[in-house]
């Protein structure tokens, strides 16, 4: 089969290898169909590796080497295991990627993306960025037949977003500001629009996103290019917002949005800066912020919410940038969203051959 395998640093190559032995008891085979370009298999493609085992093995997983990439996929099923009674042969499912396993204290607390033998397909392991792959069966979930292709490809990125609004308890009633609305930043903006937020502001510095941001759900957009988006922030909402996330990972901005967070308030922390940032403890202290950190998601909670809202809401289509071939993904995918240059979520029709075409 085809597939797209990380060697390291700037070094992905599409590659023919080994198809996916048949699945074991527990096991599904799928057959990939969309697959998406995380910010993570950016990270790996630009400065490999990260989290991937190329140079050590995985504790978790048992990987060692280079890696499919590929944690955000739709497929549909063409084997099953034997002990799997959930799925059918031909049924169109979304993994959650994550693999957790069920019996330490943080599964048992009901936190299993916090599971100390928690491994991530396409990461620490095999993932769907390839024409088959196989998943434990409980980590899927069939896709609506209402939902197309394009817009279950991002059910997994959409997912982290909610448990992200998950941890910063986020209401109807709070208001809410999104510093970096590019990626997971749009599908946060989107989120909040789902959960009935009022007031929701989306920074950024490219007015594409914007842009998109808007057509989201955001209901005040800021250009960080020109605008003093904390000052805006703090006049928008009479003093400051309920809810802070820091969605850009870029340098200095963490201690922007912290001011700009009312007493009491919550600051929610999902980019990831290459540096570690500086911040005022004391005025975190002294204003009782709560600092919360969040990581990839609850399966069996936000997956389906997620289908629920992409199904209920077809306008969310909209943060697909694009849609290009498996040969095209390091020119027109990880290239341009290492750069930058990317407005959405860019999807790779895995089944297409060499003469697909980037569309919009």
């Amino acid at each position: 089969m085809r597939a797209a395998v990380l060697h390291g640093a700037g070094d992905v190559r599409i590659e023919t290898v080994a198809d996916p032995s048949e699945p074991r008891n527990d096991e599904v085979l799928i057959e990939v169909i969309r697959a998406g370009i995380c910010g993570s298999d950016a990270a790996e493609f630009s400065r490999g590796p990260v989290v991937t085992p190329l140079d050590t093995p995985n504790p978790r997983s048992g990987h060692h080497g280079p890696v499919i990439l590929g944690h955000e996929f739709v497929g549909r099923v063409v084997a099953v295991g034997a002990g799997v009674g959930s799925l059918d042969i031909g049924q169109r499912v979304v993994p959650g990627a994550g693999v957790w396993c069920g019996a330490c204290s943080w599964c048992r607390q009901g936190r299993p993306n916090l599971c100390e033998r928690y491994y991530t397909l396409g990461l620490q392991t095999h993932g769907g960025m390839a024409e088959f792959v196989t998943a434990p069966a409980r980590i899927c979930l069939e896709v609506p037949d209402e939902l197309s292709d394009d817009s279950a490809a991002m059910t997994q990125p959409f997912a982290v977003a909610l448990h992200a609004l998950d941890r910063a308890r986020l209401a109807a009633a709070d208001t809410v500001w999104i510093n970096g609305a590019g990626g997971i930043g749009g599908f946060l903006v989107a989120g909040a629009a789902a959960r009935g937020c009022r007031t929701i502001i989306a920074s950024d510095i490219s007015p594409e996103r914007l842009q998109l941001a808007t057509s989201l759900g955001a209901t005040h957009v800021l250009d960080a290019t020109v605008d003093d988006v904390g000052a805006a922030v703090s006049e928008i909402t009479s003093g400051g917002v309920d809810v802070a996330v820091e969605a850009s990972g870029a340098p200095r901005t963490l201690a922007t949005v912290i001011a700009a967070t009312r007493r009491g308030g919550r600051v929610l922390l999902v980019g990831l800066p290459k540096q570690p940032p500086t911040v005022d403890t004391a005025d975190i202290a002294f204003r009782e912020l709560d600092l919360i950190g969040t990581v990839a998601h609850i399966c069996d909670r936000n997956i389906p919410q997620s289908l629920d809202i992409l199904r209920a809401t077809p306008s969310l289509g909209g943060a697909a940038d694009r849609v290009i071939g498996l040969d095209q993904l390091v020119d027109d995918g990880l290239v341009p969203l290492c750069a930058g240059a990317v407005t959405g979520k860019v999807l790779v029709d895995v089944t297409a051959k060499s003469t697909a075409t980037k569309e919009k």
